[in-house]
């Protein structure tokens, strides 16, 4: 009895041990789209303000161990990335209202 108790830990440790580990890779991968995103709005000079706040909410989370949390973040971020040079991109060479020049 004791013997099969033992080896039901042991599995039960090995299998949240690779839940974690899948975790943080999925964390990891998030984190590195979102970065991306965030260079390319960077490169039009489209970033939205808080994009910033939200990655370095994403990796404290991630640090706590909180890795749904934290891949939710770096999936908002990569949005806000992502729609920050959309947005960029749409606005390029609009200029101001003629209303601005009389």
């Amino acid at each position: 009895m004791q013997k099969l108790l033992g080896c039901t830990l042991a599995a039960l440790l090995l299998a949240s041990g690779a839940a974690l580990a899948d975790a943080k890779a999925d964390f990891h991968k998030a984190l590195k789209a979102a970065q991306e995103a965030r260079k390319m709005a960077q490169s039009v000079d489209g970033e939205w303000r808080d994009i910033g706040k939200i990655l370095k909410h994403a990796k404290k989370a991630a640090k706590k161990g909180h890795f749904k949390k934290a891949i939710g973040l770096a999936h908002f971020a990569e949005f806000q990335g992502k729609m920050g040079y959309s947005q960029a991109m749409s606005q390029k060479g609009i200029g101001n209202p003629d209303y601005f020049y009389n």
